[in-house]
């Protein structure tokens, strides 16, 4: 490694940094284990710098003196009082100072579990990261899992600090072996430590200068690796990501205010505000006491006005019209649980998402994830400060970005009573972006009355018209059923068609592949045609998996009263056992992607008309139920 450059000279007045004209501000938040050493790291930052204001020490020493308790250099940032008589970091502290190269905001983020959520807290508004081992005691549990929780908040740059080398005799080895395993957890998680270095707080080792104790480190000291250390840059080269925070009216004006979090946004814009899906051209930017702006950048807060009055709330998002966020009511959420209560399926929470808050509801958990080792497990509930991937269900479409892609608008909130009791990052994997799906592109288009009646077309065919929505996995038994019911409803005098993958992917929709999107727009395309079906006297029996209730919900809007869900239903082994097609044989090698119910995601039905258990009852049995039932809901008249 390079010769460090010579130690910064840093200087603070009260604490806090003196500004400096056009520098760059760095946030580092210091994690770690509780007793690690994090608080005692950074008030011996200050101390060897010189930069501790005048009488800070002095007054620190007088206090631990009058209460009888000896001096800790961490007392210099618990500046609270329960902190000094518990010995511990609750709240996240924080304090400015320069160096030579920039401003910094160090804060000093608690380390016992009670207080993990102070620690997101800190972690949250952080560009890096100093996270504090002791070099005696080893990796811990919540040093793993303050580790992961940097993961989800997306803080990749990651300095680890082995403190307490004092305590091992500065021993090389010790240091050897402490620091590669820490690395390799975080590797496993994909963040990749920038430095490791072996340190000693309380003795002042490669803290401001390098220590004669440990020669055998040529690294930086931590605050060169500060200075090492590069600004988040603002996403400007992002999609234009815009929350609307509020709407002011000011004379004839409406004015749309926010963050813009991501790209760039000028005037003459066409913007798409999700999901309203209204479109408007951005007629002025405005600024408060500032001559009026072309354009605006991400990490500035603007209001903007537009060319038609749009009626636009707190909680859209803009962006460009041709980059727009994902529309869906259901996304997965790899989440770390802060509440009181556990999590479990069916639980009702608020999501805070950007400037959007609505309703949503567990739909399952997929497994919860220990920190320690990164194994998973299954369970129906998600215990306080345990990782989960969970499936979260919203009551109407909702505008967000997966966080791989915007880590600034793909992390969000769960509230709970009104405490925030969980946070995590996005991810629509297996699920499709609806947005296509429920935009309206067709103008001009005027209805045209038939001039038979429902009434007359039932008297004609004997019968009323419906759909027959079978839903199940593969291998479930649908096309089976549908085909023999078909064929006895025919027989019974039933005006009757089967519609499955064979006749429409053929024909209607040759141009789908099996993406989330194109699998939906299948569904969306069934349904549309079953429902013309329905309404010309026929009954229609659909014979797909559609493994999206969202799809589901459609086809019965199209249909209406006619519609019929039937939920096939086989568990996942037996359809596995049938395999009549080796379809799952071919996506447990990996030969099919997004293969439902093995690497895509299927929703059971939770409010159908019928079920039937293929896997506990031969096809005989099944079929005089849905003959029973078809003779129920729509009887054909004598």
């Amino acid at each position: 490694m390079a010769n460090p450059e010579p130690g910064p000279v840093l200087a603070a007045v009260g604490g806090r940094a003196v500004p400096a004209a056009a520098r760059d501000l760095l946030r580092i938040v210091i994690v770690g284990h509780v007793d690690h050493g994090k608080s005692t790291l950074v008030g011996r930052i200050f101390h060897d710098t010189g930069l501790l204001p005048e009488g800070k020490l002095e007054t620190i020493k007088a206090v631990c003196e009058r209460r009888g308790m000896p001096f800790e250099w961490a007392f210099l940032m618990d500046a609270l009082q329960a902190e000094r008589d518990q010995g511990i970091t609750i709240d996240t502290a924080q304090i400015w100072f320069k160096s030579a190269k920039r401003d910094y905001v160090i804060i000093d983020a608690p380390g016992h579990k009670e207080f993990l959520k102070n620690m997101i807290t800190g972690a949250a508004a952080s560009d890096a990261a100093v996270l504090v081992i002791d070099v005696h005691e080893g990796v811990k549990e919540q040093s793993r899992r303050h580790g992961y929780l940097l993961h989800l908040l997306g803080v990749r740059q990651v300095a680890v600090v082995c403190n307490k080398m004092d305590l091992v005799g500065f021993d090389e080895a010790r240091f050897r072996a402490v620091g590669p395993e820490y690395a390799q957890y975080l590797a496993s998680i994909g963040v990749t430590p920038t430095y490791i270095i072996p340190a000693s707080a309380r003795g002042g080792d490669n803290i401001a200068a390098r220590s004669s104790a440990m020669p055998w480190y040529q690294g930086p000291t931590v605050i060169e690796a500060l200075d090492r250390f590069q600004p988040t840059s603002a996403p400007t080269e992002q999609p234009l990501r815009f929350p609307i925070q509020d709407v002011y009216k000011f004379d004839d004006r409406r004015i749309l205010a926010g963050r813009i979090e991501s790209g760039v946004l000028r005037v003459g814009d066409r913007l798409m505000f999700s999901p309203s899906n209204q479109t408007a051209r951005v007629a002025s930017i405005e600024a408060w006491n500032a001559a009026v702006p072309m354009e605006a950048k991400a990490g500035q807060s603007v209001g903007i006005t537009l060319d038609d009055q749009l009626f636009v709330e707190r909680g859209e998002m803009a962006s460009h019209e041709d980059n727009a966020p994902i529309e869906t009511d259901v996304f997965c959420a790899q989440l770390f649980w802060l509440g009181r209560d556990p999590l479990k399926v069916g639980a009702r929470y608020k999501c805070k998402l950007a400037t959007a808050e609505f309703p949503v509801t567990v739909q399952s958990i997929e497994r919860v994830i220990s920190t320690t080792d990164l194994s998973r497990r299954d369970a129906v509930e998600v215990e306080r400060n345990e990782v989960a991937e969970i499936v979260l269900r919203a009551r109407k479409l909702v505008a967000l970005d997966e966080f791989r892609s915007h880590t600034r608008t793909g992390r969000f909130v769960l509230i709970d009573k009104y405490d925030a009791a969980g946070g995590g990052i996005i991810s629509i994997e297996g699920y499709a972006d609806q947005r296509e799906l429920v935009t309206v592109r067709s103008t001009n288009i005027v209805k045209v009355a038939h001039g038979i009646t429902g009434e007359a077309r039932a008297g004609r065919n004997g019968h009323k018209g419906g759909v027959l929505w079978f839903t199940g996995l593969s291998g479930a038994g649908k096309s089976t059923l549908a085909v023999e019911l078909e064929r006895r409803l025919f027989a019974k005098g039933y005006h009757v068609y089967v519609l499955d993958g064979d006749n429409v992917r053929s024909g209607l929709n040759a141009n789908l592949g099996f993406s989330p999107e194109d699998r939906a727009e299948n569904i969306r395309r069934v349904g549309e045609v079953a429902a013309l079906f329905a309404d010309a006297g026929i009954i229609v029996i659909s014979s797909f998996i559609s493994p999206y209730r969202s799809d589901r919900d459609r086809a019965r809007r199209a249909a209406k009263d006619s519609f019929h869900e039937i939920y096939v239903k086989a568990d996942l082994d037996t359809c596995e056992r049938r395999d009549p097609k080796g379809l799952y044989r071919r996506a447990r090698a990996g030969e099919i992607r997004e293969f439902t119910g093995i690497s895509s995601p299927y929703e059971a039905p939770d409010a159908h008309e019928l079920e039937v258990d293929t896997a506990g009852a031969d096809v005989e049995v099944c079929i005089e139920r849905l003959m029973d039932y078809v003779r129920r809901t729509i009887p054909i008249a004598d």
